[in-house]
């Protein structure tokens, strides 16, 4: 039995949470679409393994490795998108981030091809990631 879409993006956020990059980016289409809204230095759409990889140090960077996601729910439409509702946490200096929003997953084949976040409050976190 093949896994499920869910199941493939919940195992990407698990290994993300556990450090484990490589099966992060395994779970990744070469050419991924990762779209982060708003008007902060990391408000961008990166494309590839690299970028995403470049993405994912600047959170690190910017939040003094404190960013976090906690899953409230996975919705998976059957067919190629799946869902989440998250909170993103971090903390940075005196600043913190608390944000409930959604990510957006298209994936097709068995791979990632697309990811978009929306933020809760965009304000908090364009203010944040500055």
């Amino acid at each position: 039995m093949s896994q499920s879409n869910a199941e493939l993006v919940r195992s990407g956020y698990e290994a993300f949470a556990a450090g484990d990059i490589p099966a992060v980016l395994a779970i990744f289409a070469d050419d991924i679409s990762w779209t982060i809204p708003g008007r902060s230095p990391i408000s961008r759409t990166y494309t590839g393994h690299d970028e995403v990889l470049g993405f994912f140090g600047q959170l690190m960077e910017r939040s003094n490795g404190t960013f976090s996601l906690e899953i409230h729910d996975v919705l998976d439409n059957g067919a190629d998108q799946v869902a989440l509702l998250v909170t993103e946490t971090a903390r940075r200096d005196d600043a913190s981030l608390t944000d409930p929003g959604m990510h957006l997953w298209t994936v097709q084949d068995g791979k990632a091809t697309n990811f978009r976040a929306f933020a809760g409050d965009q304000y908090a976190n364009d203010e944040f990631w500055s």
